[in-house]
């Protein structure tokens, strides 16, 4: 078993990260495996040194170890730009202006059970020669689904709430993800869901354990592997720790910050209580 804990360093852990890697770091050394720690720090303008520093002093604070050094992605940028480029070969990439007002302007009504914007498709079918510097890149999800053998496009739950084998559904994935970006506007770097799959790939990550959030996110993830050739891990999304009104915590919430909990005296030991551990 193979795991990782991949904070962006854009602020301070809170009780919702705390519960997350030492859910991951336990399930890991039970099983005699390795838990790795990954900073994805690809966003120039929201990234601090001083948040991994604290990231990685809160992590220590909580009696959590991790195997290798600190994975950075801003490291890999070179990497990451050029792997893209057999899916730009096959046609499946296209650039887009739209900024996201433009998108929110474009949709006609919030589309029910969907908590962001899905691109409406108004850039699809530009020729990639046509990419300005200020262009994003996106994936032409139909486009891309029209080269997969869709039956095989299946992953393996065993988080509480969707535990067991799933596959993915071609018209949900149209309607709730359809086209992501892949390479964001103005910088030469891939977004979350490419450089994470690449990350999995070459730390040869089996599990990965997050969020019962980014669930739906995973069937974008898993066409990505089966497009770049890349395994598909075992996912594990576990309960959110959450506000007392219910709400799902974020970095935001500064009051459930790690650093002021243990400013105030309380104790790893605390924390695994407070979290339901």
């Amino acid at each position: 078993m193979i795991t990782r804990f991949a904070p962006s360093p854009t602020g301070p852990l809170h009780l919702g990260h705390a519960f997350s890697a030492i859910l991951g770091h336990d399930m890991t050394r039970a099983a005699g495996g390795r838990f790795l720690l990954r900073m994805e720090d690809t966003d120039r303008e929201r990234c601090r040194p001083e948040y991994e520093d604290s990231i990685i002093s809160d992590l220590t604070w909580l009696g959590l170890t991790w195997d290798g050094r600190v994975h950075r992605q801003s490291e890999h940028i070179a990497s990451y730009n050029a792997r893209p480029a057999p899916l730009a070969d096959r046609g499946l990439l296209y650039p887009c202006s739209c900024t996201r007002a433009d998108i929110r302007a474009s949709l006609a009504a919030p589309q029910e059970g969907v908590d962001h914007n899905v691109y409406p498709g108004t850039c699809r079918g530009r020729a990639l020669s046509t990419r300005m510097s200020t262009d994003a890149l996106r994936l032409d999800l139909q486009a891309a689904l029209d080269t997969l053998h869709c039956d095989a496009l299946k992953f393996t739950e065993t988080g509480p709430t969707y535990a067991g084998r799933h596959q993915v559904d071609a018209a949900t994935a149209l309607r709730d993800i359809g086209d992501v970006v892949l390479s964001r506007k103005g910088e030469d770097i891939v977004a979350y869901f490419l450089a994470s799959a690449f990350d999995d790939a070459d730390q040869g990550i089996t599990h990965v354990i997050r969020g019962e959030d980014l669930f739906a996110f995973t069937p974008i993830q898993v066409i990505l592997q089966h497009l770049l050739g890349l395994p598909t891990p075992i996912y594990h999304h576990h309960r959110l720790i959450r506000d007392d009104a219910g709400k799902r915590l974020a970095k935001r919430d500064d009051a459930r910050a790690l650093s002021l909990y243990r400013a105030n005296g309380t104790t790893p030991a605390e924390i695994r209580q407070i979290v339901g551990l």
